[in-house]
């Protein structure tokens, strides 16, 4: 288990309700749990791909600890991020689309 993030921008009020019942909201729109096991991470990850997908607005940005990706974590978005992330040489970049 590891440190698991998930970032919200402008997305219905479900996503937050759902996420904050699993998650502790440490600011607006972002979520954090110590100790959430993958097969929870992977469960609350395709719940938020499933509605985002029936009505796209908004984005999510989910990172967590994995020493097999580039720079140590994970990285899953759904929507569009304010900031491009891009992998380079092994670490993870990001700059303002």
């Amino acid at each position: 288990m590891s440190m698991t993030v998930i970032i919200t921008r402008n997305v219905a009020q479900r996503f937050r309700g759902f996420l904050a019942s699993c998650m502790l909201e440490v600011a607006s729109g972002v979520y954090t749990n110590p100790g959430m096991s993958v097969a929870v991470r992977e469960r609350v990850w395709s719940v938020m791909e499933d509605w985002h997908s029936q009505r796209p607005e908004g984005s999510l940005v989910l990172i967590w600890a994995d020493s097999k990706q580039p720079a140590g974590q994970g990285l899953l978005i759904l929507g569009e991020p304010p900031r491009k992330v891009i992998e380079y040489d092994g670490v993870y970049l990001s700059h303002l689309t």
